[in-house]
């Protein structure tokens, strides 16, 4: 009890303290409201009828206070911290494989070449159900974590492969997982980077590759940003830093409090502020990518090609907490050169509101072309191939492409990486595969249409209506049907992606894209025609 009165007490004053620093006439509501809730914390775990752990009830409650703010505002506890500081530093010791922990199993989702994972054998696709004398389906926390130890530690798992069981014994290792995994000289002339996070080494790495390719004769540049979820500010300013001068601005950002106001500016002696520069990004390039991205667009630096960016514009903080535990809050938002911010949602008491276009906010690049805020980074040239609707995100969330990729290559076991064509033909497979696997998609038509039908229960108006929603419902059906085959060609490319990765690594993929991807021939033309280049920036 003694001990219950002083965690009050201290929180108490924290949170006074707290509304003190941050100049708030609320404090007294703070301080109001953290007593209330301990004291009901204390009679719950005094007094329900059933046992409760204290810690999960605690974070359970953490976790739903931070539900009402943006998705990016969390709690972390002391293994999610060594989590992201492994995930930045681009080092980690596990057995070298992407993996979704699932409530079942612990599903691979892709191997890195050469990794433990690869020379035992394990396959895309395979399913892991047993680690060490764990069941994965009676593991109540992420099962992924069971795949991580010391290195050269000992590790059998139990695994489902096209429904066949297997046991593979393997050891862990420490894993490098490179910025860059793949760059190439196109053409004899032409530099291709791929850049996929931006850990520690990202700057680092595209230099290295750059000057790699340089010395092979490159004199035009395509910087592959697709996919590209993001990772450190600091990288961002650097990576773009490469192609601009020392002391430009890059971006900044503005938050309630003063403090957290910051310009970031490029510390460095550009590598080649005059190589032609082709970015190549998609709904997939988030965060960090799109301040390099926007940047280089705002400062007419370089021709941005593919679909518009995912619209993240929000930056956080990691704030310490107690018993090694940390809080990342969401401080500010931040602004590329122009002025303009790209966060494409709005979050209010935890619902997600994309903004229209009526409310996009024209700016101006340093040659005075317009570009536009609030909506992600829109490209100079789209390119409709990589564009992703709702059904075809609905697809790729279910692991319907992943899972019929798989199973294809299971059925063609002499299928050949060099001769791979996802004709028609597999694409009606495809069609019959979802169709036989349930796949559902509910569209935001169909939620509205279960609230009507709800109201016109509750107030007998649904015999009368019923003619009117058999042909909205009928209507709902052939939009849906327009949308699937809307991405016909998008669906084909990313079962071909599926396919390669499989046969050959994402090595593969990244040589794929440069022999037959359509957004590399559309950056290649364009570098290649100088006039357009120009006129698309705004120098001619």
């Amino acid at each position: 009890m003694k001990t219950l009165k002083k965690i009050s007490l201290v929180l108490v004053i924290g949170a006074t303290t707290y509304g003190f620093t941050t100049y708030k006439n609320d404090f007294f509501e703070i301080a109001k409201h953290i007593e209330i809730f301990t004291n009901l914390y204390k009679e719950i775990n005094m007094n329900y009828v059933d046992e409760v752990s204290p810690s999960k009830l605690m974070t359970s409650a953490i976790r739903g206070m931070l539900k009402d703010l943006d998705p990016y505002t969390v709690y972390w506890d002391e293994q999610q911290i060594q989590n992201a500081r492994i995930k930045n530093s681009g080092r980690y010791t596990g057995i070298g494989a992407t993996i979704e922990a699932n409530k079942t199993d612990v599903l691979l989702k892709n191997i890195t070449k050469g990794s433990v994972a690869d020379k035992a054998g394990l396959r895309i696709g395979d399913k892991i159900i047993k680690i060490g004398d764990i069941n994965v389906s009676e593991y109540a926390e992420d099962a992924g974590e069971l795949l991580k130890g010391s290195p050269n530690s000992e590790i059998t798992l139990q695994i489902e492969r096209n429904t066949e069981p297997k046991t593979i014994v393997l050891k862990r290792s420490t894993i490098t997982k490179k910025a860059v995994p793949f760059y190439k000289l196109l053409n004899k002339n032409t530099g291709y980077i791929v850049l996929s996070k931006f850990a520690r080494t990202a700057s680092g790495e595209v230099i290295e590759a750059l000057q790699k390719l340089k010395k092979q004769g490159a004199n035009q540049l395509i910087l592959d940003l697709r996919n590209n979820p993001g990772g450190l500010l600091s990288e961002a300013v650097n990576v773009s830093n490469i192609f601009l001068e020392k002391g430009t601005i890059i971006t900044f950002t503005k938050s309630a409090i003063e403090d957290y106001n910051e310009t970031y500016t490029t510390q460095n002696k550009a590598i080649d502020t005059q190589i032609p520069l082709a970015i190549l990004i998609n709904e997939k390039s988030a965060s960090a990518s799109e301040i390099v991205a926007g940047s280089l667009q705002d400062l007419d630096r370089g021709v941005i090609i593919g679909s518009r960016s995912y619209g993240k514009g929000l930056v956080q903080r990691p704030k310490q907490l107690n018993y090694g535990t940390q809080a990342k809050i969401t401080i500010s938002r931040y602004f590329t050169p122009s002025g303009r911010c790209i966060q494409a949602l709005d979050y209010k008491s935890g619902e997600s509101v994309r903004k229209t276009k009526e409310n996009y906010r024209e700016f101006k690049t340093r040659n005075g072309r317009s570009v536009f805020d609030a909506g992600g980074i829109k490209p100079d040239i789209e390119i409709s191939i990589e564009k992703e609707n709702a059904l075809l995100k609905a697809l790729q969330k279910k692991n319907m492409i992943f899972n019929f990729s798989v199973n294809f290559r299971y059925e063609h076991e002499n299928l050949d990486m060099n001769t791979i064509d996802v004709d028609d033909g597999v694409f009606e497979e495809f069609e019959s595969y979802i169709s036989k696997n349930n796949f559902e998609f509910e569209s935001e038509t169909d939620k509205k249409v279960k609230e009507l039908i709800t109201s016109a229960e509750k107030e007998n108006y649904l015999r009368s209506l019923e003619p009117s929603l058999n042909n909205l419902r009928k209507q709902i059906r052939k939009q849906k049907s327009d949308l699937f085959y809307e991405q016909e060609e998008t669906i084909k490319q990313r079962i071909t992606e599926h396919l390669l990765r499989q046969l050959g690594y994402d090595e593969a993929v990244y040589t794929y894209y440069t022999e037959k991807g359509e957004v590399i021939k559309e950056a290649m033309a364009t570098l290649n025609n100088q006039k357009k280049y120009k006129t698309l920036l705004g120098f001619e």
